[in-house]
C-alpha cells in the first residue's frame, strides 16, 4: 500500500512532536521528579523510587498497551493504531535519548549546583504542551489518563470524561506528594500540567487573537459602510428586534484583528454613541483576509 504524501508529512509531524516532547522530559521533568499527572508521571514516580531500574520509556508503554487495548472499541481503529505508533515512539525516544541528555545537561546547560525547580516546570510544561500539539493536530496521543478516562468513563457513563480525566490526574499528582513526601513538588507538577494544557490549547485552537464584534443600532447601514469602507472587512447584516421595544434591528457581526479594535470603536462612536457593541475573543479565524484554509 503506497503512503500518499499527506501521510508522509502527518507522520513525520507526528514524530516531530514525539522528539519534542521526549526531549522535554527528559531535560526539564524526570530529573527533578516533576510529575504533572497521567501515565508519564506515574512512570517517573517508579523510575525514581527503583532507583533509575524501571526506564520512564518502558514503564509508560508497559501501562500504555492495555489501555489502548481496552479503548479499541471506543476510540476506532484509526485513532488506536496512529496513538499506539505515537506511544511506541515516544517510550523509545525518551529510554533512548535519557542518558546522552542527562550527560549534556550535567555539564554544559542546567549543571548540578542549579536546580531552579519553578523554571524547569514551566519549560518542561510549554515544551511538552508544544510536543503535544503537533501529535493531537495529526489525529492522534501518547496514551495516558485521557484513554483511561474515556474506558471508565464506559463502565460509569454517569461521571462525565473530562471530570474523570481531572481525577485520574489528581490522583497521581497526590501520589507524588504521597511517595516523595514534598507539597512542593506537587505544586511544580501542577504549574507543569497546567502550562503543558494551555500551550496545546493555544497551538491546536491559534495564538492570532481576533475579535467578534456585534453592533446593535438604529444607524447600522451608515455604521456598516464605513466599516467596510475605512476598516475593510465583511460585515454581515443579522435581523434582531428588541422584545422589549419590539423595534425591528439589523444586527452587524464582524471579525477584525486586534489593531482594528481601535478604529472600529471610534467609527461606531461617531455616528452612533448610543449603540450597544459587544466584542468576544476568537481563537482562529479562516478565510479572506485572515487565515486561509487549508488545501486537502
Amino acid at each position: 500500500m503506497k503512503l500518499s504524501l499527506k501521510g508522509v508529512q502527518s507522520m513525520l509531524q507526528l514524530l516531530l512532536g514525539v522528539i519534542i516532547m521526549a526531549l522535554s522530559m527528559n531535560i526539564f521533568l524526570i530529573p527533578y521528579k516533576i510529575a504533572p499527572g497521567g501515565v508519564f508521571g506515574i512512570a517517573t514516580v517508579l523510575y525514581h523510587v527503583s532507583g533509575g531500574k524501571i526506564p520512564v520509556g518502558a514503564a509508560m508503554l508497559a501501562m500504555n498497551v492495555p489501555l489502548f487495548l481496552a479503548g479499541f472499541k471506543i476510540k476506532g481503529k484509526y485513532f488506536i493504531i496512529k496513538s499506539l505508533i505515537g506511544a511506541f515512539l515516544l517510550s523509545v525516544f525518551i529510554d533512548l535519548t535519557a542518558p546522552w541528555i542527562t550527560d549534556l545537561t550535567d555539564r554544559f546547560i542546567l549543571g548540578k549546583s542549579s536546580h531552579d525547580l519553578l523554571l524547569y516546570s514551566l519549560a518542561g510544561g510549554f515544551t511538552t504542551g508544544l510536543g503535544l500539539g503537533f501529535v493531537f493536530k495529526e489525529g492522534a496521543t501518547t496514551g495516558g489518563t485521557d484513554m483511561g478516562a474515556a474506558v471508565l468513563n464506559r463502565a460509569i457513563p454517569w461521571i462525565p470524561a473530562g471530570k474523570l480525566l481531572l481525577i485520574l490526574d489528581g490522583l497521581v499528582v497526590l501520589l507524588v506528594a504521597f511517595v516523595f513526601q514534598s507539597f512542593q513538588l506537587v505544586l511544580y507538577s501542577v504549574v507543569a500540567l497546567y502550562i503543558s494544557a494551555r500551550t496545546m490549547d493555544g497551538f491546536l485552537e491559534g495564538i492570532n487573537f481576533s475579535k467578534s464584534l456585534m453592533i446593535i443600532s438604529k444607524h447600522s447601514e451608515a455604521i456598516a459602510k464605513e466599516l467596510m469602507l475605512k476598516v475593510n472587512r465583511g460585515v454581515t447584516g443579522l435581523y434582531g428586534k428588541g422584545m422589549y421595544t419590539e423595534n425591528p434591528y439589523t444586527i452587524l457581526l464582524c471579525v477584525v484583528k486586534k489593531e482594528e479594535i481601535h478604529t472600529v470603536k471610534e467609527i461606531v462612536k461617531s455616528i452612533d454613541q448610543e449603540a450597544f457593541v459587544l466584542l468576544t475573543d476568537v481563537r482562529e479565524v479562516l478565510g479572506e483576509g485572515f487565515t486561509p484554509h487549508h488545501k486537502g
